[in-house]
């Protein structure tokens, strides 16, 4: 008898967890990223290899990538993050300007701070600078061929006016 209410405890209760679970992923989680608002925030730089948080193989010493804070990652999973689905950080610093795909996620980063691979910081600043404060940044979206897409999202977050 005791494993029958359970059952129908669970089958009862389906309908109200579908019905959570619906309410939940309404609407897009890569609503959340604010796609080409730029930000105002500093860059730091990396040198690891291994996995990153999308799942795939990085090395950060002498690829062009990007890990973002953890405030942006919106999956409990980050391999199936929005953020690993074709976005990039498109950064200027003293009117240079790079785009690189975003590959990691920095656990130690504000919502404003990155952290850019070796080469993708020497192409804005001398790795001897070790911190770049005061450059802007927005997250862009990649087309197949790697061209930056634009796009028009929901904003959340800080962003500059």
């Amino acid at each position: 008898m005791r494993a029958i209410g359970t059952n129908l405890r669970i089958l009862a209760g389906a309908p109200l967890a579908a019905a959570a679970l619906i309410a939940l992923t309404a609407g897009s989680a890569s609503a959340a990223i604010p796609v080409n608002k730029p930000m105002s925030g500093k860059a730091t730089y990396y040198n690891d290899a291994g996995y990153g948080a999308c799942g795939t193989q990085i090395n950060a010493s002498d690829q062009m990538l990007v890990a973002v804070s953890h405030t942006w990652w919106t999956s409990a999973n980050p391999n199936n993050d929005p953020l690993c689905k074709g976005i990039s950080v498109k950064v200027t610093y003293q009117g240079k300007t790079v785009t690189v795909p975003v590959k990691d996620q920095c656990p130690s980063c504000d919502s404003t701070h990155i952290d850019l691979s070796q080469p993708a910081f020497a192409k804005l600043a001398p790795l001897s600078k070790g911190v770049i404060n005061g450059l802007t940044w927005q997250f862009v979206r990649s087309g197949a061929n790697g061209k930056t897409l634009s796009l028009s999202e929901p904003v959340t977050g800080s962003t500059i006016g």
